[in-house]
């Protein structure tokens, strides 16, 4: 890996290190997005050869754009989004030199609104979306089973090392960098913290209230991992007492959540590609990191493991929030490679990766190894029925496996070939 004099000592090497590397061969600019506080600065600055902090002094570059592109390529320009016109002054930028590769990253912890006349930036700044850190990059996974190797066919067995206690632990101090290199050492108030900046700074600069910010996104921690209706949400503003709001302002809130990338959603699939179930599927919902469910429902870690159900539910969070994050990695993959599946037959898988050639594979999560049986049947059934549909576009799947939280080892059942992989043994 090719890194810059700028990169920070403390840095760990994140996912998608390479993946920025090679945008920087084939783009004139490159946008990191993703949570605040997820490793977007200290990842550009890592390849950055000059920066501009545009959060330090936004009226300078507000009065003139043009100052923020000041500095030595790769420039990177943190947190531009503060004043949107630096964009369309980038990307002016990037056509005046005939779109010369590795001039300019961008980051960004939020999208500015649709009034911004901005244009797309297709085919001279490529988006690159950050997460928090999965557990591969914390050091708390092996990785040493790889997602591109299941889809190759390569797999070794490996044993697993976390137990629940661990588990509870993680999904409590979540995957903020800061927390792994020691600048922060108290993850609840690194979750606190962040939660504070949203509805406090983030979303009254929206518009929003902050005190009906924190009531949808603590309804949205309560409905964790499922696909809550906006008939759900309003039940649970109304039992806190307060005015339920209607559906159009609980729908705008969210998008302010989205456009903040505190909410993941995992839309639905189906084998045939044009299959109108895609679109009619309600989006299964996460937050951007398990900490931050923990802070808002108020639970720690001790807690956490006398309540099977959330727990269980936190740690399907974290699969999904690693598998985001190692599925973003595979070359093939594209902006909604991961889905669910859910179909009117009561059948329901975790999650599905489909890769832009077609290929796919199916995921089911389970807590721990007692569940294995079931979640391999419905794995089976799923494979059967699209195996029966003569619409698929790809009947087969590469692979199917049971991610759990707590495992034995990482191992390949005969019967049926189905993966069974412990959280902390995966890796990209």
């Amino acid at each position: 890996m090719r890194y810059s004099k700028l990169k920070p000592e403390t840095y760990i090497s994140r996912s998608v290190d390479s993946q920025l590397q090679a945008l920087l061969g084939a783009f004139g600019g490159i946008e990191l997005c993703g949570p605040r506080w997820s490793g977007k600065s200290w990842t550009a600055q890592a390849f950055g050869e000059s920066v501009t902090r545009v959060d330090e002094s936004g009226e300078i570059y507000a009065d003139d754009p043009q100052l923020a592109l000041v500095g030595d390529a790769p420039h990177v320009i943190d947190e531009w989004q503060d004043v949107p016109a630096i964009w369309n002054v980038v990307r002016h930028r990037i056509d005046d030199s005939a779109n010369r590769s590795g001039q300019f990253i961008l980051t960004g912890s939020s999208t500015p609104p649709e009034s911004e006349k901005r244009h797309s930036g297709a085919g001279r700044i490529a988006r690159l979306r950050m997460h928090t850190m999965s557990l591969a990059e914390t050091g708390d996974s092996t990785g040493a089973v790889s997602l591109s190797g299941l889809f190759e066919d390569r797999f070794e067995p490996m044993q697993s090392h976390l137990g629940l206690a661990d588990l509870a632990d993680i999904v409590c101090r979540g995957g903020w960098p800061a927390l792994q290199t020691g600048e922060l050492t108290n993850p609840k108030a690194v979750a606190a913290g962040y939660l504070d900046a949203l509805f406090e700074v983030s979303m009254p600069h929206a518009g929003k209230s902050p005190v009906l910010s924190r009531r949808i996104a603590t309804s949205l921690a309560r409905n964790v991992a499922t696909s809550a209706t906006m008939g759900t949400i309003r039940s649970d503003i109304a039992a806190l007492g307060d005015v339920a709001p209607a559906d159009a302002t609980i729908s705008s809130y969210l998008e302010e959540f989205r456009r903040n990338y505190f909410i993941e959603e995992l839309p639905g699939w189906d084998a045939p590609i044009r299959s109108r179930s895609r679109l009619r599927t309600k989006p299964k919902r996460y937050l951007c990191d398990t900490s931050l469910v923990a802070s808002l429902l108020g639970v720690d870690p001790s807690r956490l493991l006398k309540d099977g159900q959330l727990l269980g539910l936190l740690i399907e969070s974290l699969c999904i929030h690693d598998l985001l994050v190692y599925v973003s990695a595979l070359p093939e993959s594209y902006g909604s490679s991961l889905r669910y599946y859910a179909d009117a037959d009561g059948l329901e898988v975790d999650a599905i990766i489909e890769l832009a050639d077609g290929r796919w594979a199916a995921v089911e999560i389970k807590t721990g190894e007692s569940k294995v049986e079931k979640a391999a049947a419905n794995l089976t059934r799923l494979a059967a029925k699209v195996a029966a549909n003569p619409a698929a576009r790809n009947p087969k799947p590469s692979f199917m496996a049971v991610l759990l939280g707590k495992g034995t080892m990482a191992r390949r059942r005969g019967s049926d070939g189905v993966y069974v992989i412990p959280i902390d043994t995966l890796g990209a």
